[in-house]
């Protein structure tokens, strides 16, 4: 079954047209498609590839034990809500970081040193079970290019509110104008807002895009953003670092 998605509604800065999207219910062969998610971290296209996404039927939250069996569906707000009400610890970071669990764990995702894969104990990619230490994942990154369709958390007992207020403490220099988040990965030596600063492009704008104010790794939607004004302004910050610290910025937005 496929959805039409209006993507200048659903994703997070606001960019894209409207395009078919196949829902996936079941566990099969999608290779010829990209797999999204809630588009919280996504710049579609004017002609992106066929994209799909997983449906209702893996939406889904099971306890067993010292283990939590997640569909990847989930958005980390429920299954931060589900934690906090079973005191179930090592999910209050999730209070702060939006998307469903499938792309949280596709991008390694997480707010400073904490990531998703701390607390993984395995996930399903394309039907097969493997463990996360049979998964490549590094800071922000991760080798899937399959469908993740459910993941397998180790659990702790004791839900830590003074945690949650922390990482939201975390986003709170973080623009609420609509963005895809993070724009690039913080390289190891800077970080990227602090580079996007130094050469000067904080607050910079093509048309209705423009590195926010606030936090210059925020590539921010003022109003009526397009995805080429987008494109512009991620390779003018890349040429620019590159050519006063020798630095190349890594994109953590996923371009389709």
């Amino acid at each position: 079954m496929f959805k039409t998605i209006n993507f200048q509604k659903y994703s997070s800065i606001k960019i894209g047209g409207s395009h078919d999207v196949l829902m996936i219910d079941k566990i099969g062969d999608y290779k010829d498609y990209q797999i999204i998610g809630d588009a919280n971290n996504l710049l579609v296209s004017p002609r992106p590839k066929p994209m799909a996404k997983l449906g209702d039927s893996f939406k889904y939250i099971k306890q067993d034990g010292d283990f939590l069996t997640v569909g990847g569906a989930i958005s980390s707000g429920k299954l931060n809500t589900y934690a906090k009400n079973h005191d179930i610890g090592g999910f209050e970071f999730m209070a702060a970081l939006p998307g469903c669990v499938g792309g949280l764990v596709a991008m390694n995702a997480g707010l400073k040193q904490f990531e998703i894969f701390d607390i993984i104990h395995k996930v399903n990619i394309d039907g097969q079970v493997l463990d996360k230490n049979d998964i490549i994942h590094d800071y922000r990154y991760t080798d899937i290019s399959a469908v993740i369709y459910e993941v397998v958390f180790g659990t702790t007992k004791g839900y830590d509110i003074d945690k949650t207020a922390m990482f939201k403490a975390m986003r709170a220099n973080q623009p609420t104008t609509p963005s895809a988040g993070s724009c690039f990965k913080n390289p190891a030596s800077y970080s990227a807002g602090y580079l996007i600063e130094q050469v000067g492009l904080k607050g910079f704008r093509i048309g209705g895009m423009a590195y926010s104010q606030i936090h210059a790794n925020f590539l921010v939607n003022m109003g009526g953003g397009v995805y080429h004004d987008a494109i512009e302004l991620i390779k003018m910050a890349q040429q620019k670092v590159k050519e006063q610290f020798d630095i190349k910025l890594e994109l953590e937005i996923q371009i389709i």
